[in-house]
């Protein structure tokens, strides 16, 4: 099998070192070249023809924004990982570059994470290459899930999927600022019940992904603090670094924040988030599975459903990567499978059932 060529770009000798080294160990991967800034890294496209490219953000001469923007005027489709920095800066350059057509990112180690935290982050660059740049298929890229996750024998009822809704939780993960910024704006102002999000992000990647969602959109739009209390027409974001739950208190439903250990490698996971609301939501909840790597989700989504709940997936042809919602589909779990086009009227709709409520989707706030 052909392996898939990579084109390196990194202003640190030493980062193009220990990413050149990672690649070269995969059998499926090869690096073809290797470039100081973004300016080298243009030149080198048409004379390398690489599968894939790794794109650090900050560089001197032409840095990984204004090279991506370059990228995307010849070709739309090669696939660009970029690679950023965690600091504020960092995540904002990020946020933007996927905004303009990069495929996915990964973030430097801090020196506190030390050997561990870097081993982390190429083990994580190398699947990512392998994702986009044309190996195994996106929905099997990551390790099968546990065999206690076994297909349910059918989706449930019509008279179970007309059930009214009290929640919505989506979990999302590659791809999934570009979806949400797609999603969110369009649920309108009055949407009767609280949306909860987990979407894989560090630390102040997901503030500043709340904070340009809440600026397009009627809802509001918030990165989620311990003690929130559920509202309707309001989103919770899952903060970098923390499990959210919920839990009831009263009359109401707060928001949990913890640090236990990461579940499916993740944290924030999106198996913790579901368990949570379907204990206190039960049949009331509506899970929303969308693009994303691996199988965070499933094991919550057969929660929910044990429950009564109800789960929506994204299809494979709108997803960037049809990890997630793949995985809940192929177990029989989903009840119904949706673009992402289609998935903001068909959650409204599905909120308005048993309240009288007109079915509309309402645009955001420009």
């Amino acid at each position: 099998m052909r392996r898939i060529r990579v084109l390196v770009v990194d202003d640190s000798v030493v980062a193009r070192r220990l990413i050149s080294d990672a690649i070269a160990s995969d059998p499926a991967l090869e690096v073809v070249g290797t470039a100081s800034h973004g300016g080298i890294a243009l030149k080198k496209l048409p004379l390398l023809n690489p599968d894939i490219v790794t794109m650090d953000i900050e560089m001197p001469e032409m840095d990984g924004l204004a090279a991506l923007a370059e990228i995307r005027k010849l070709d739309r489709k090669l696939p660009v990982v970029m690679v950023s920095s965690l600091t504020v800066r960092g995540a904002a350059a990020t946020l933007d570059a996927l905004a303009l057509g990069a495929s996915d990112y990964v973030t430097k180690p801090t020196s506190a994470s030390g050997v561990a935290g870097r081993d982390q982050m190429l083990a994580e660059l190398v699947a990512k290459l392998k994702a986009f740049g044309g190996g195994p298929t996106p929905a099997r890229q990551a390790t099968h899930p546990p065999a206690r996750h076994q297909p349910l024998a059918a989706a449930p009822s019509t008279s179970t999927t007309r059930r009214r809704i009290d929640v919505v939780a989506i979990a999302i993960s590659t791809g999934g600022p570009n979806a949400l910024a797609a999603m969110i704006p369009q649920i309108p102002r009055d949407f009767p019940v609280p949306i909860l999000i987990v979407q894989h992000m560090p630390p102040l990647f997901t503030k500043l992904l709340a904070d340009r969602l809440a600026a397009r959109s009627a809802v509001a739009v918030k990165e989620a603090a311990a003690g929130d209390t559920m509202e309707a027409g309001t989103v919770y974001i899952a903060p970098g670094n923390h499990h959210m739950l919920v839990r009831r208190t009263g009359p109401g439903v707060s928001v949990v924040l913890d640090q236990g250990p990461p579940e499916n490698s993740c944290r924030p996971a999106a198996d913790v988030l579901l368990r949570s609301v379907a204990d206190v939501y039960g049949p009331g909840t509506l899970a929303v599975i969308m693009t994303g790597m691996g199988h965070d989700g499933l094991a919550g989504c057969q929660a929910i459903r044990q429950q009564g709940g109800q789960v929506f997936a994204q299809d494979e042809q709108s997803s960037i990567v049809w990890g997630m919602p793949g995985f809940v589909v192929e177990a029989g779990l989903a009840d119904e499978i949706l673009s992402l086009g289609a998935l903001p009227a068909a959650i409204v709709r599905r909120a308005a059932v048993g309240r009288g409520l007109p079915l509309s989707v309402a645009g955001g706030r420009g």
